[in-house]
């Protein structure tokens, strides 16, 4: 993101946030930039002082108190318990993305080997398989690919 002071025709001064220099050029070219005070569509960039920080000296820089905390590491035994039962549902079972509602209708009829699978399945399919009598079951945590 960036800030730009702007100021229209009529002198009016006010600041506005683009994500980068090419929204503001777009929006500009547009016509859709107006004036907070007075409503006017000729808007340009002025003049603007850069913001920078204070340097400080190595002495007098803080130290941190603690090493900072690695974030791949549980962080509480309710996580440590979610991360175990990831693990071991990835270890014995095969993952049938967005496969998984006809793949379960397919080993539940016999027309593929029976085995146990895990994957992905709107809400829709979900109900249907447990009205139809599927052994399923909803995972408390996301497939890995759609975590950060």
């Amino acid at each position: 993101m960036i800030r730009y002071t702007l100021k229209c025709t009529a002198g009016h001064r006010f600041d506005s946030w683009f994500q980068n220099a090419g929204g503001f050029a777009a929006l500009q070219s547009a016509g859709q930039l107006a004036c907070v005070v007075c409503g006017s569509t000729e808007v340009e960039k002025d003049l603007m002082a850069p913001n920078l920080r204070p340097t400080r000296a190595p002495e007098e820089a803080p130290k941190p108190e603690s090493p900072a905390p690695n974030l791949r590491d549980p962080a509480s035994d309710l996580e440590a318990a979610m991360a175990a039962l990831r693990k071991q549902i990835a270890e014995n079972s095969e993952y049938v993305g967005m496969n998984f509602a006809a793949e379960a209708r397919r080993i539940h009829e016999g027309t593929a080997p029976e085995r146990s699978i895990h994957g992905e399945a709107g809400p829709e399919d979900a109900r249907k398989m447990i009205e139809d009598g599927l052994p399923v079951a909803p995972l408390p945590f996301l497939p890995g690919r759609k975590v950060n």
